[in-house]
């Protein structure tokens, strides 16, 4: 029996159809019956393919005798799958047709133009391949419209960026209020994915119809899609390694962003932002960036949803610490007893600690209170550091810093390749480069002092302790103390002053 193979990836005008392959087939054959093989919509860089797949197993079954394709690229795009491909058909006695190439894999030479016509096919695939990569890549360096799923707060709006039309996202203000609602949460210490999921569950609010998860919150919060791009959000990407698309001073604290794979086609791309691009979009973002990048702190390399445990016992938790084997003590509070144990959490684990001995929570409290007002003691005044939020001047000036960095970092590349001429041009360069630097940050140091003198003197005194809620407890903790270790003897503090 002889059998006609046929393939389409994607039905175009400008591709012939499968019918049409069928019927040049059935001319070759003049009359002869034959079974028909059809793959629609399946690419031919691989087998796998449920009609080629049975053709195969039908002629190791002993059924076919001849295989007719109306081109050789409609059976196979790869060498690698060629060869096999091939070689069975040798093994099992199977002649195979091409009725546009006509070759006859009888002969030497024939099998010979069959493998060069095959290369030439793959090179096709892959050359295709490349092109739509940088195509893709192009449009998204231009911030176009790159399709996918619209965010949340957003939805499509048409728009012309560069004299091409395309869409661009649009705030839904509903939508938009939520995210900043779910930014705001997340900025707490102590809140996790699971508690903003509840909140919302609380208060009715659902994604577009359907229950928030934890994995979709974790997605917003993560998206550069929302921030109002300033410069600390350049600086910040940059400096994990991504490519920054647009320039310093385009951060104004504005616009959203995309970010994107680099052009490099199917090459594996590195772990977190290294390599990846990142392009300021036409849309406007929703949080402010100082709020956007502590959330983004937050959760950085947090490789997927893991439950956090809340403190509720003491104000210490996440400070103190076990000093024999520096795990952390855990503040246990057991029905009946109106005191609270300090536990080692290795100890009641594992068992591979003896841990402090009985240490009430209350008691350690109390002493690093009375440490604390002591330490502050020294200080009658603190000011506070100035604000990182740039003034027009500042930011400017650490724009320019960030170009000439830049350009230093280019030239010092280009010495390695450099001939002698060359490299003592770009010497000269770098040096003039390098004293503009040098009066940058002189410029900004005094702007940053200046700035330091301005702040207001904030008094530092904990007279009102008791008034102090739970939460502002353990921020204060966090401002001045680095870790708490409790021994069976006593008790260590660690100071960030």
């Amino acid at each position: 029996m002889d059998a006609i193979y046929a393939r389409q990836s994607v039905d175009r005008s400008d591709s012939i159809s499968i019918e049409s392959q069928i019927e040049l087939c059935r001319y070759e054959l003049r009359g002869q019956p034959s079974k028909t093989y059809i793959d629609r919509g399946y690419s031919g860089k691989n087998t796998q393919r449920p009609a080629f797949q049975e053709m195969m197993a039908d002629m190791k079954r002993g059924l076919i005798g001849k295989v007719i394709v109306y081109k050789l690229d409609r059976i196979s795009r790869s060498i690698l799958d060629f060869s096999s491909m091939m070689d069975i058909f040798t093994r099992y006695g199977v002649e195979f047709v091409s009725t546009t190439e006509k070759f006859d894999t009888s002969s030497p030479i024939g099998r010979a133009m069959l493998n060069i016509c095959i290369v030439f096919a793959q090179l096709e695939r892959e050359t295709i391949q490349k092109r739509v990569a940088d195509a893709y890549f192009s449009r998204s360096r231009k911030s176009l419209y790159m399709g996918g799923r619209v965010p949340f707060g957003y939805r499509l709006a048409p728009a012309v960026i560069g004299g091409v039309k395309t869409s661009m996202y649009e705030a839904v203000p509903q939508e938009a209020e939520i995210v900043r609602a779910i930014y705001r949460l997340y900025a707490q210490p102590e809140c996790s994915y699971g508690d903003i999921v509840r909140t919302l569950h609380a208060n009715g609010v659902t994604k577009r119809g359907k229950p928030w998860e934890r994995s979709r919150i974790a997605d917003i919060l993560r998206s550069p899609i929302y921030v109002q791009a300033d410069l600390s959000v350049y600086q910040f990407f940059s400096q994990q390694g991504a490519v920054m698309v647009n320039d310093p001073s385009d951060f104004i604290g504005v616009n959203g962003c995309y970010c994107y794979r680099n052009g490099d086609g199917g090459q594996a791309q590195p772990p977190g932002l290294a390599g990846r691009c990142l392009v300021l979009a036409p849309h406007a973002g929703l949080v402010p960036a100082d709020t956007w990048l502590q959330c983004r702190q937050k959760n950085w390399n947090t490789g997927q949803v893991q439950p956090r445990q809340k403190a509720k016992n003491t104000w210490l938790a996440g400070k103190i610490k076990c000093g024999l084997c520096g795990y952390a003590l855990a503040c246990k509070h057991y029905a009946g007893s109106q005191r609270r144990y300090l536990l080692c959490t290795r100890r009641m684990d594992a068992k591979t600690c003896s841990g402090p001995g009985t240490v009430y929570a209350g008691d350690v409290e109390r002493l690093v209170l009375d440490e604390l007002q002591k330490k502050l003691a020294l200080f009658p005044v603190l000011h506070p550091r100035p604000s990182p939020a740039l003034s027009p001047e500042a930011a400017a000036l650490t724009a320019q810093l960030t170009r000439l960095e830049q350009e230093i970092d280019g030239l010092t590349q280009r010495a390695a390749l450099a001939n002698d001429t060359l490299l003592g041009y770009i010497n000269q360069k770098i040096l003039q480069l390098d004293g503009e630097k040098q009066t940058v940050r002189q410029k900004l140091a005094r702007l940053e002092k200046n700035a330091a003198k301005s702040a207001p003197p904030i008094a530092c005194r904990l007279s009102r302790w008791e008034e102090l809620s739970f939460e502002d407890k353990r921020q204060i903790t966090g401002l001045f103390i680095q870790t708490i270790r409790v021994f069976p003897d006593r008790v260590q503090i660690q100071w960030k002053l």
